[in-house]
């Protein structure tokens, strides 16, 4: 499999991962970077479908893909909405990682990049005993974090650095989302101007972008 596959985590659930993920898409695309988005697992969906793959392809300016109706683009879904573990529990079936990987690496042979969103944050269980920051980390995906200007930010977003930093994982960009809008213009500012000298400090090597309301 080519380097060129990147795990999309961020501090929490609704924080706008599934709009940064497709406007990162479409800007390397714009950029000449062909890049395909997968949501290696969706919960609270029927099977076949979903909603953030949807949503990304709509953000991206296209159509469903092949990718997409051949579900390689989402190969694990569950029709509970809750955290993976908890979704596959209810569904009465594990979650199958041999296919997500075989999936994954079907699109990496095909584009030049492949954002792969996660659900929720990076401590979200996929079982009982292993973490997406575990699977990250296994997998070894340079991470693309979301992060946003309202109250909280910084806290949640420094700790799940120093969890990425403590576990040898490498960032690649942080995304900070100006989705949706009203939030408060003082703290948002003085959020953006903290974690990007956070950043320029522990992490010099990653990328800063902004997420505009589209």
């Amino acid at each position: 499999m080519k380097q060129n596959v990147f795990f999309v985590s961020g501090i929490d659930t609704n924080i706008g991962k599934s709009y940064a993920t497709a406007y990162l898409a479409r800007l390397w695309n714009e950029q000449g970077c062909r890049t395909i988005t997968q949501k290696f697992i969706q919960t609270g969906n029927p099977e076949g479908y979903s909603e953030d793959i949807e949503l990304h392809r709509r953000l991206m300016g296209m159509d469903y893909l092949p990718e997409d109706e051949q579900e390689l683009t989402k190969p694990e879904i569950f029709s509970y909405p809750a955290s993976p573990h908890l979704a596959s529990q209810i569904d009465h079936r594990a979650i199958d990682f041999d296919k997500i990987k075989r999936a994954t690496d079907t699109l990496s042979r095909g584009y030049d990049a492949v954002l792969v969103e996660g659900a929720g944050g990076l401590m979200v269980p996929l079982t009982e005993d292993f973490l997406t920051i575990d699977y990250v980390q296994q997998e070894g995906y340079p991470l693309v974090f979301v992060t946003s200007g309202r109250l909280g930010s910084i806290n949640h977003t420094l700790l799940s650095f120093e969890a990425i930093e403590r576990r040898g994982i490498k960032l690649h960009t942080v995304m900070y989302n100006m989705f949706p809008e009203g939030e408060d213009k003082i703290i948002q500012e003085d959020t953006e101007g903290y974690i990007r000298r956070y950043i320029d400090k522990h992490f010099p090597g990653a990328e800063f972008v902004k997420v505009p309301c589209l």
